[in-house]
């Protein structure tokens, strides 16, 4: 968390239960390709969410140490609680029910480079 004088900072404060969706993509990807229409649908479904699309080539440097195998793969995050990454299928069901239940799910275990980028994408946008 970054504080000055152990006061939150803006970004922290904005961002502190905001949902962030990252959908973690490659641009060689066809099923990303075709994944765009069911992201944009999301985003009009949830306003209140903030949707980030992630190249993890292009944003190699974003992404980390973060090791993404599968496409789509979703990363879905409130404030600094990661709350589920994972490949997705993509039907547009499919996100939808996971993101009308990421405000109530438990926070997941995920590894060190999955948190770096919830952390990362949380103070970046």
């Amino acid at each position: 968390m970054s504080t000055l004088s152990g006061v939150p900072t803006d970004a922290h404060t904005r961002h502190a239960h905001t949902t962030l969706v990252a959908c973690l993509c490659a641009a060689w990807c066809r099923t990303c390709e075709g994944y765009h229409e069911t992201f944009a649908a999301l985003r009009q479904q949830f306003p209140e969410f903030r949707f980030v699309w992630v190249d993890t080539e292009d944003d190699e440097e974003l992404v980390g140490d973060l090791d993404v195998e599968t496409f789509p793969t979703l990363l879905i995050g409130v404030g600094e609680e990661l709350r589920f990454i994972g490949p997705v299928t993509p039907q547009l069901a499919t996100a939808q029910r996971l993101l009308e239940t990421a405000s109530q799910a438990a926070m997941v275990s995920a590894s060190p480079a999955a948190q770096a980028l919830l952390l990362r994408l949380q103070s970046s946008c």
